[in-house]
């Protein structure tokens, strides 16, 4: 059955277009997608059809239809995944630079999430449905580390609480722009969709609530320093956003950071090194560390000479 989303044009909306108003009210819609719903009329102004740059007035009707997704098959693809634990419950993977957690638009194929489907056949848990199953967090796809993947709806449940609690430990490793001045610090900032441009993240006032601690490993003599960086919160890019928020960005990063590195990388260099959680059914807390990769390790005694 499709679905009918209905907004009211408020003060703050006033004067917006429509497709705009749509990108901002609707956070889990693209703004390419609601380009492609207005070209096919599913959009509508006060219950008339309308193109989505119609500008809009205050106490407007914005109504867009959104049809029933199709069905996707995500077939299962052999892998050689790098395994760093695995039980009846969980599974924890060294996730390598470049490979997508799971399927989204334009990633059907060659996901994380297609190796485990080879790997663990059915035993992976289906709260998050079929195009997530056990994926109870992720990594961005150019970012490299441990992540844990539940093989039951018992397993994730638990892992899910203990995210939501904030218990789970998680320590990333980085290296940024620039000498921080202090030893360690603290970035308590909310993160939310950037208003300037909605497809990166940013911090805003209405965000969620976002805490990254951080504290110095090394200070590299070409002007950058090589972090650690423990997540209380887990929000989308936060590392990333926090820390370019302080003018530390990280090296590689081209959203958040400088457009242009004389080094050659793929992405950002940030690699999720410590994983500790509760096991979901012993009650035992276990914690695995995973090595940087090749290329990280090269860059630090590269950048320390």
């Amino acid at each position: 059955m499709d679905e009918t989303i209905e907004i009211k044009v408020t003060s703050d909306l006033a004067g917006k277009r429509l497709d705009v108003i749509l990108a901002e009210q609707c956070d889990d819609l693209t703004r390419s997608y609601i380009n492609k719903l207005c070209k096919e009329e599913r959009a509508k102004l006060n219950d008339k059809i309308s193109k989505g740059n119609k500008k809009c007035k205050e106490g407007d009707k914005i109504t867009l239809q959104i049809p029933e997704p199709e069905e996707l098959e995500i077939l299962p693809e052999k892998m050689d995944l790098d395994i760093v634990y695995e039980d009846q419950d969980v599974i924890l993977i060294n996730k390598p630079k470049n490979m997508v957690v799971h399927p989204a638009a334009g990633h059907y194929t060659g996901t994380l999430v297609n190796g485990l489907m080879a790997h663990c056949k059915d035993d992976l848990s289906g709260i998050n449905g079929v195009l997530r199953p056990g994926i109870v967090h992720r990594i961005d796809k150019d970012t490299t580390g441990i992540l844990i993947v539940c093989k039951n709806d018992m397993a994730h449940q638990s892992i899910a609480k203990q995210l939501y609690d904030h218990s789970i430990t998680r320590k990333y490793h980085a290296i940024v722009y620039g000498n921080i001045k202090e030893e360690e610090g603290t970035v308590n900032a909310p993160i939310g969709r950037s208003l300037k441009d909605r497809k990166k993240m940013g911090i805003v006032m209405d965000g969620k609530h976002a805490v990254t601690h951080y504290k110095v490993l090394r200070r590299l003599k070409k002007g950058f320093t090589y972090i650690e960086c423990q997540l209380e919160t887990g929000r989308t890019h936060q590392i990333r956003v926090h820390m370019a928020s302080i003018k530390h960005p990280l090296l590689g990063d081209d959203v958040y950071g400088p457009k242009k590195s004389k080094y050659t990388l793929e992405g950002q260099c940030l690699h999720a090194k410590v994983l500790g959680f509760v096991h979901p059914r012993t009650g035992e807390y276990m914690e695995f560390e995973v090595p940087l990769p090749e290329y990280f390790e090269k860059l630090l005694k590269k950048l320390d000479q």
